[in-house]
């Protein structure tokens, strides 16, 4: 099950309880500079004006601080903020109870609100653009709608899929911001920060290790430290440094390029039984056992920013890097064809 993956980038049930590595400032916020100096901009200019900030949209692939964002967001500006999820509100009268609880100037977070329901959104507009709520009242020939006007508020909204919004709802943000993925140069940042906050001794080589190993993924970068850091404190009084790096690592199953079990399989896969692809991405699911949108949406990204693999008008096929990762021969020449969204 991809929950249960070291290298996911989605949050696992267990990490919920633990103690958070957020940080809750611009001053800790490690990375994104571009979005974050431009917010700055945005919040200082809300606060001079007295007014509340404008709608803003966080998009990108999961594990990246979106959530983490939002609630900076909030503390910059001196509001509070309430957070919720695109699939938890399931009617219309869920959104207005919400809405209207909210105060002057408020933040308010919806997690993944590509799979917001349409009859929702269609509640959102007016209250995204007139700040007010049609709320229907009676049924049938009596029933009369009447406007419930509510405190300007902020919506930030994230999502990792930007292309499944409604073009109603995209236009209706002021400020979008595509959340990029960390260098490594950041990531050894992050892992400084998190070790100080969980009191853990973290020397330089391990750190540079765990940071080329997190896929670009703050998220991955603080699991795989949490549980490096277990190790050593089992077998090395608390000290994480190469040796135990290393050995917690191999034990994990994550590889120097941060490929776990999961992602080899898919390589080998398409190697031994494909011969290197083209395969159809239905054809790749049955035989890894797989379903197909994971495939695409959770595997796929990080093997194509890699070099790993390329999707084409025929399927996916295997690149010569991903042979040479994997300690095998090409088959043949690489086809040629045309790249595909």
């Amino acid at each position: 099950m991809i929950g249960k993956r070291i290298v996911t980038p989605d949050v696992l049930q267990e990490e919920k309880k633990e103690p958070t590595l957020r940080p809750e400032s611009f001053d800790e916020y490690i990375g994104q500079g571009k979005n974050i100096e431009k917010l700055k901009v945005f919040i200082e200019a809300a606060k001079i004006r007295e007014q509340h900030l404008d709608h803003v949209l966080l998009y990108g692939p999961p594990g990246l601080g979106k959530t983490t964002l939002a609630g900076i967001i909030a503390n910059e500006l001196g509001v509070g903020i309430k957070v919720t999820s695109g699939p938890a509100i399931e009617r219309p009268g869920d959104l207005a109870a919400i809405l209207s609880g909210l105060q002057e100037n408020d933040v308010f977070f919806i997690d993944e609100i590509h799979r917001l329901n349409p009859a929702i959104e269609e509640v959102l507009y007016p209250a995204m653009e007139d700040y007010a709520l049609d709320i229907l009242i009676g049924k049938g020939p009596s029933a009369r709608s009447v406007r419930l006007d509510l405190a300007h508020f902020t919506l930030v909204g994230a999502t990792t899929r930007a292309g499944d919004l409604t073009s109603p709802l995209r236009d209706r943000f002021g400020v979008l911001m595509r959340m990029e993925l960390y260098s490594q140069e950041e990531l050894e940042e992050i892992l400084e920060r998190s070790a100080k906050v969980l009191g853990v001794a973290l020397e330089e080589e391990p750190k540079k290790e765990i940071a080329r190993r997190s896929r670009g993924t703050p998220r991955i970068t603080n699991r795989l430290l949490k549980r490096v850091s277990d190790f050593a404190l089992v077998h090395n009084d608390g000290i994480i440094n190469s040796k135990v790096a290393k050995n917690a690592l191999k034990l994990l199953e994550v590889d120097e390029l941060g490929l776990d079990r999961t992602d080899i399989n898919l390589l080998k896969t398409m190697a031994l039984l494909f011969d290197g692809g083209p395969v159809g991405l239905d054809n790749l699911a049955a035989s890894t056992g797989e379903e197909a949108t994971t495939i695409e949406d959770v595997y796929e990204p990080y093997l194509m920013q890699i070099g790993f693999i390329k999707r084409t008008p025929r399927g996916r096929i295997l690149l010569a890097r991903a042979y040479e990762h994997l300690g095998l021969d090409m088959v043949r020449e690489l086809p040629i064809f045309d790249e595909v969204d």
